[in-house]
């Protein structure tokens, strides 16, 4: 009885053994999140950036590298190599954390060949916002260096899952280009009205957010991107302020923290301005671009089209802050803002279009007023 228990149990464990080699086998051969290389002939699929972002920073070489939120995502790595006139990356993290932005950091400078410039796009709403709402989204085994708790990948099975998703897309001619991989402008309705339908104006607070409720927070974050710069002095850092669309100062004003945020911009450019490495842009402070609804879908996400245009200017060196001018160039917005006539853009052309789609104003609309 005992013999054929073994020999049973022992034809278990060889058939479960060679079942997870078969899958640990498949993962490394289709490699779904780019870990090892990159695939070749087949085309790239894409799936989840936190996955997938590791692979890309070990495995795609560039001089130059762009890292961002979704606010990025529809920018392209070849207006980078066509602009810097280098080879080109784009990274992004929706959503991202700074302390998910480290982590892929580190893996760019931990490869031979690492970049000499990186462009950051600075989300004001990631600048000025707790860490510690990060979740294990990002795996900690695609990121760190032991090679030992690569069986988490692949023995995983999401992996083997993502790995016949991306035999199956490739199949059927679903992959992507490296340029248009996450990019999702060209699924999307942009233009004025769109841009106005999705926002919701916020009641309008009754007592201001105090001027210093970011400033822990942004501290924090800003600490991060500093030990990017002391650990890589001759690397060029070029941040530029992501441009919102003027409604999200409505909303600042609204929500009553727009001193807040002022506040913690100028303490993080202090700072930031200090490095001699590093440049920051204010495409945020673009009035042309900003106050042309047209150019967004909701009240802060731009599109490739304008993407475009602000990376171009952000080469050219057309939005550069200087520090003895910060206080005035922050003052002279918060005028701008705090005086714009927010009001005309629900204008007749707004409710004609509303009013044929819908039976009854936005529900922020009260009697057609604020």
């Amino acid at each position: 009885m005992n013999h054929t228990y073994q020999r049973w149990a022992c034809g278990f464990l060889a058939a479960l053994l060679a079942f997870l080699s078969a899958c640990a086998g498949i993962i490394y051969a289709v490699d779904p999140c780019f870990y090892y290389r990159m695939p070749s002939p087949r085309q790239l699929v894409f799936f989840n950036e936190r996955y997938q972002a590791a692979g890309l920073a070990k495995n795609v070489p560039a001089e130059t590298v762009l890292l961002g939120t979704s606010m990025a995502a529809n920018y392209r790595a070849s207006w980078i190599e066509e602009f810097y006139q280098t080879s080109g990356l784009r990274i992004t993290i929706p959503d991202g954390y700074f302390s998910e932005f480290d982590k892929v950091m580190a893996l760019l400078f931990r490869k031979k060949d690492p970049p000499v410039r990186i462009l950051f796009a600075l989300d004001l709403n990631t600048l000025i916002r707790d860490g510690s709402g990060v979740t294990s989204a990002m795996p900690e085994y695609f990121y760190n260096q032991n090679p030992l708790d690569d069986v988490q990948y692949l023995l995983n099975k999401d992996s083997l899952y993502y790995s016949l998703y991306a035999i199956m897309t490739d199949r059927q001619g679903g992959g992507e280009t490296l340029d248009e991989g996450f990019t999702w402008d060209k699924t999307s309705d942009w233009g004025r009205y769109e841009t106005l339908r999705n926002y919701a104006r916020a009641d309008v607070a009754e007592e201001p957010a105090p001027e210093d409720a970011y400033l822990k927070f942004t501290e924090e974050n800003v600490a991060v991107m500093e030990s990017w710069f002391q650990a890589h002095p001759d690397v060029k850092f070029e941040l530029f302020l992501s441009p919102y669309s003027i409604l999200a100062w409505d909303r600042a004003i609204r929500q009553g923290d727009l001193d807040a945020r002022l506040t913690a911009l100028e303490r993080a450019c202090e700072i930031l301005l200090s490095y001699d490495n590093v440049r920051v842009h204010a495409p945020l402070f673009a009035v042309n671009l900003v106050t042309n609804l047209d150019n967004y879908c909701d009240y802060v996400h731009h599109s490739g089209e304008a993407g475009e245009w602000v990376l171009g200017n952000v080469c050219a060196g057309n939005f550069v802050l200087e520090a003895e001018t910060l206080k005035k160039t922050l003052a002279d917005w918060r005028a701008f803002v705090v005086n714009y006539d927010y009001d005309s853009f629900w204008d007749q052309d707004f409710w004609d279009q509303w009013n044929a789609a819908h039976d009854a104003p936005p529900a922020w609309w009260k009697d057609g007023q604020d």
